[in-house]
């Protein structure tokens, strides 16, 4: 069951549409480019440049960790004066430091690997809800490794890394099945390692297989040499070849998956949403929005200024697999919910595991608003309901508020507790969306 919620201290009215929107949406910069390439920028042999960064509370709690650990993060604008830019100076990585992780996947998963790499103790710690997040296929893989780790044999935090300032490396064998990131995590720092690192996945199906791809994208832009199933290896297995990685400038994209509810928005009124500088080749999860969202009443086209979005006037159900795309589940439920025929997500069972239990968290969120979701051994069945207003609880789960914000659209009434948990990858949202709506917002 998802955690109980929070008292709602604070309601935010979501805005009822009262017509079709017609807007232009500048979503912010992609969080798992920006905290990948903060760690990759962070173990490279020379300075590198990150444009258009995303400043939210999982990015910022990436920065001030490197920053503990001696990497030097000047935020400013790049040097051609074009915008915020990040430089980062790599250094000798050190200790002791503390490090929050909040409740961010990618901090308290990318950078015990680092860790291991500084010369000194490294502890980590975090929301409380940080504390049953599964950990253990990082530690147990980085213990195989040659890093010693105090976790009070828990797999997860707190912890404390004993850095030696370096890791042996080699072949390891995980159970990723609960998380993607473990091997991500392993595979960022994998370069440094003495023997690079051979991660062999061993568990039932792997989730979330497009960040995996961006992580070995984002390995290769940096002079690391990776080999992949993709590439010709062995099925789920990633090795690593050990050696520097270049300090780069790299441009972040913006990011698809906190594009949901914008061109959700187009869907659900039957309106017009343009996303500027959306990628023609990407391998963010978000871009598969184009194709679940067409096939649920929408129409796209991709131009040179960006995604057009259109709705149709009509939200149709979907049967779909959702097991690489798991954080579009939230969005798509809500959607769902107020479509004209039954839906059926699949394939998401690791939600359980996130910020809270989502498939919980959405089942009772919805259904207290008068819907009808049942919970699947791996997804949601959702048949549409007239739904009414009341309180959407969030869980301090950003995907949770905006999924409420979604059925806000079409339900008067409905709140929002705690919106501002929005902040932890999209910072700005309630402006945004307020702004998208115009006049024709409530």
């Amino acid at each position: 069951m998802a955690a109980n919620p929070t008292a709602p201290t604070a309601l935010w009215p979501a805005p009822h549409a009262r017509g079709a929107v017609d807007a232009t949406v500048h979503v912010p910069g992609s969080k798992s480019v920006t905290n990948r390439a903060l760690v990759l920028a962070a173990l490279a042999s020379e300075p590198g440049w990150l444009r258009r960064p995303l400043r939210s509370r999982d990015t910022l709690l990436m920065a001030g960790a490197l920053r503990a650990m001696g990497v030097g993060i000047d935020e400013g604008v790049g040097p051609d004066g074009s915008g915020e830019a990040w430089r980062v100076l790599p250094a000798g990585l050190r200790g002791p430091a503390t490090v929050d992780v909040g409740n961010a996947g990618t901090v308290m998963r990318f950078l015990p690997p680092v860790a291991a790499l500084a010369a000194g103790d490294i502890r980590f710690d975090g929301d409380p809800r940080s504390y049953e997040r599964p950990l253990h296929g990082v530690i147990d893989a980085l213990r195989v490794l040659g890093a010693r780790i105090d976790d009070d044999a828990r797999g997860a935090l707190p912890l404390t890394v004993h850095g030696g300032g370096a890791l042996d490396g080699g072949p390891v064998s995980i159970d990723a099945s609960s998380s993607s990131q473990f091997v991500s995590a392993l595979l960022l720092s994998g370069p440094r390692f003495n023997q690079g690192v051979e991660v062999r996945h061993t568990g039932r199906s792997l989730p979330s297989l497009p960040h995996i791809r961006m992580t070995v994208d984002m390995l290769r832009a940096v002079g690391a040499q990776v080999d992949t199933p993709e590439s010709g290896g062995e099925p789920n297995v990633w090795r690593v070849t050990p050696g520097a990685l270049l300090g780069r400038d790299l441009t972040v994209e913006p990011d698809l998956s906190n594009a949901q509810p914008f061109l959700a928005a187009a869907l659900v009124t039957g309106g017009r949403v343009l996303i500027p500088d959306w990628p023609s080749r990407t391998t963010q999860p978000g871009d598969r929005l184009r194709e679940i969202f067409t096939e649920m009443g929408g129409s796209c086209e991709l131009t040179e200024y960006g995604l057009e979005f259109t709705g149709s006037g009509r939200i149709h159900g979907i049967d779909v697999d959702l097991g690489d795309v798991g954080e579009l589940t939230p969005g798509i439920a809500a959607v769902a919910a107020l479509a004209d025929t039954p839906s059926t997500l699949r394939g998401v069972s690791h939600l359980r595991l996130h910020e809270t239990d989502r498939l919980a968290a959405l089942t009772k969120e919805i259904n207290e608003l008068g819907g009808d979701v049942t919970e699947t051994a791996d997804g949601l069945r959702i048949r549409p309901r007239k739904l009414h207003g009341g309180v959407f609880h969030t869980y301090e789960d950003h995907r949770m508020a905006t999924a409420g914000a979604i059925i806000g659209l079409a339900v008067a009434g409905v709140q929002i507790e705690n919106v501002a948990t929005t902040a932890k990858t999209l910072p700005d949202f309630p402006d945004l969306w307020t702004g998208m709506l115009g006049s024709d917002g409530a």
